[in-house]
């Protein structure tokens, strides 16, 4: 008799929510590295069943399986390329002032938080402004090439 290509998806489906009970019960443990540890390794092993099962991956040729690992391997590659200068706020010949100040201000609060929130972020507004009525900056940092950032009122995102 010829095995089935379909697997049982129940017992996938209960393993799967087994495995979100234990994902969302981690963090109640209160140690860190055994919430990390739990959250990626639950999820490395949700994607697997995913993939391998949902997706049809384990019948396919291995063809198909290098495509997928060279394409993912080619994404984490591009990330570690990229990630240096895109998770930073400042390089070797720029400065991007406004996640700088967005950074010093902090997260703002949300909407309807209250009137002491607002006037609290009136006033760290005000505290970067250049005086013209606009949320500019400080006045030490130069217009980008191009005109960029030149308009009145306009905050310089980018400093060379």
């Amino acid at each position: 008799m010829a095995q089935s290509h379909h697997p049982n998806y129940q017992k996938i489906y209960v393993a799967l929510l087994v495995l979100l009970v234990i994902s969302v019960a981690g963090p109640f443990v209160g140690i860190k590295w055994i919430t990390l540890i739990a959250a990626f390794g639950v999820a490395v092993v949700k994607a697997d069943l995913v993939i391998q099962n949902f997706m049809h991956l384990k019948w396919e040729r291995r063809i198909v399986k290098f495509a997928l690992a060279s394409s993912l391997l080619l994404m984490f590659l591009l990330f570690a390329g990229v990630a240096p200068d895109v998770m930073r706020h400042t390089g070797h010949n720029w400065v991007n002032d406004a996640a700088l100040a967005a950074t010093a201000r902090g997260i703002a609060p949300p909407h309807g938080a209250g009137e002491a929130a607002a006037g609290e972020a009136g006033a760290a507004a005000g505290a970067h402004s250049n005086g013209d009525g606009g949320a500019g900056t400080d006045g030490d940092t130069a217009a980008a090439p191009g005109g960029a950032g030149s308009g009145a009122g306009q905050p310089d995102t980018l400093r060379r």
